[in-house]
């Protein structure tokens, strides 16, 4: 893989060197609930672990928290036009649990579920898909309180939950993502600390690793059920290089495989549970409570399998940092993560060397003959954007991130791997979750003075991209109304406040 420093020089790309890609292909834009919604209190919505993990002192920068956000819950409509002027086919979102049922159990809130239905039918009627995710992180803080992921129960309940969101959009939705990121919900959140419920645990986290697997699995059954009509998960998947060539290394990375990657993706499409998890967490599997039936549950055939991806990471030997194997974390594998070589970061402090993208959607296709298509359900990158006298917002950074990774998507096509669709990460700025708001993904920046939305540098390269893609899709797809634009040919979005 090449680690060559792009020229900071050159000028943004043009259209001609935009990525190709085959007919049907979907591009759209992706974001969260707790990250943009705001009204964290309107309309009945309960208390998600990442309210109360935002009011810890110390644990988010700059003592921020999701209770405004981008105000979305507001400005829905607005965003839905930002998404038409993109020319975006679908639009993925995420269903805020605490609104639909606030304490995790009980009726269903229908002011909470009204919200999404107003959604819907926005996008539906600015002719974009609607794509929804059940779960990015906002578990109700009731069920937090009575083991949280750690306990089977919580799986049950997120069915029951699954069920009141399918029966009001199913009519309307037809793709369904169950969880998101399920590595950072289980690990960051329960062993990691970094993310709520802000645990640093052991047995904890595998089990709750196991539990959103179980969880995928009895509402994949009641999404199918309902008739859904494109049913998936969105994984993390990641791409593991040794720092070395040692012996030592290559253990390192083959834990750190099983953390990352293995625990996922093998129950998922290989029936199996992981071939070196033993090794990796010795002790602490002991304690999860894995049920007879459960591979059967969580394999069931998917639809697609979302990947969500930013970069590459380097592992290396490291000594545990707890010498009781029973009291270990789940993260205290004895592998430590890093990346080596010159290359350009993120303000992520992630390194971009796009040629790993191909690499890893090539090596998950290999491992797994049974992976479904793919969509990819998250890319992007954290810039420091500029804004010039003249309001425009310049991230060249953000441009060549996307050019290099979708020009790596599209080599990944071209190699044989089924990718259906792509959306971006982020529509919009929003709260990072424990950066606060300090780190900007959007190709929208947002004012968090005054919520103004305005499409950067990076919007109109990826709307040029889309309509390039569109134009070369056949009359089916340039029949759509064409984005409306200024003068100066910037979508000219509405101002609903």
């Amino acid at each position: 893989m090449s680690t060559d420093r792009p020229d900071r020089t050159a000028p943004p790309h043009t259209p001609e060197e935009l990525p190709r890609f085959p007919p049907g292909f979907f591009f759209g834009a992706a974001t969260a609930s707790y990250q943009i919604e705001g009204a964290h209190d309107a309309d009945g919505r309960g208390p998600s672990i990442w309210d109360t993990y935002c009011r810890t002192p110390g644990k988010v920068a700059d003592g921020a928290t999701g209770d405004v956000a981008c105000d979305h819950y507001h400005r829905y409509r607005e965003d839905v036009g930002l998404l038409k002027q993109l020319g975006a086919d679908s639009y993925r979102f995420s269903v805020a649990w605490p609104r639909v049922r606030p304490g995790g159990t009980g009726p269903v809130n229908p002011a909470g579920l009204d919200f999404y239905d107003r959604l819907v039918d926005e996008l539906l009627a600015a002719g974009i898909e609607p794509a929804a995710t059940l779960y990015h992180w906002d578990l109700p803080q009731e069920l937090e309180d009575t083991g949280g992921w750690r306990v089977r129960s919580t799986a049950e309940r997120f069915a029951e939950y699954t069920a009141m969101v399918v029966e009001r959009l199913g009519d309307r939705v037809g793709r369904w993502m169950t969880l998101n990121e399920p590595f950072c919900a289980a690990f960051v959140g329960y062993a990691v600390g970094r993310h709520a419920p802000g645990a640093q645990e052991g047995a904890g986290a595998i089990a709750a690793a196991h539990h959103l697997l179980v969880a995928h699995g009895l509402a994949t059954r009641v999404l199918r059920e309902a008739g859904a009509r494109e049913v998936g998960i969105a994984l993390n998947p990641d791409h593991l290089v040794p720092a070395s060539p040692s012996a030592e290394d290559a253990a390192a990375v083959r834990r750190a495989g099983v953390l990352h990657n293995d625990i996922w993706l093998d129950p998922l499409f290989a029936g199996r549970y992981p071939e070196h998890e033993r090794e990796t967490w010795g002790p602490l599997l002991d304690a999860v409570p894995r049920l007879d039936g459960d591979l059967e549950l969580i394999g069931q055939p998917l639809d697609f399998v979302g990947v969500n991806f930013y970069r590459p990471i380097t592992v290396s030997d490291t000594p545990h940092r707890e010498p009781d194997p029973a009291r270990r974390t789940a993260v205290d594998i004895g592998a430590a993560e890093s990346w080596q070589g010159d290359v350009r970061t993120t303000t992520m402090g992630w390194p971009v060397v796009p040629g790993t993208f191909t690499d890893l959607l090539t090596e998950l296709t290999a491992r797994y003959p049974a992976l479904p298509p793919v969509v990819i359900t998250e890319n992007g990158s954290a810039e420091a954007d500029t804004v010039s006298a003249d309001g425009r917002i310049h991230d060249t950074d953000r441009v060549e991130y996307l050019h290099g990774h979708l020009t790596a998507l599209a080599e990944a096509v071209e190699r044989g791997v089924d990718v259906r669709g792509y959306y971006v990460w982020s529509l919009l700025d929003n709260f990072e979750w424990a950066f606060g708001y300090d780190r900007r993904f959007g190709i929208v920046r947002v004012d968090y003075d005054t919520l103004t939305r305005t499409p950067k540098d990076s919007y109109h390269w990826y709307r040029e991209l889309i309509a390039r893609h569109r134009a070369a899709d056949g009359p089916a797809r340039t029949a759509r109304t064409a984005p409306a634009t200024d003068e100066h040919g910037n979508g000219t979005p509405s101002k609903e406040s």
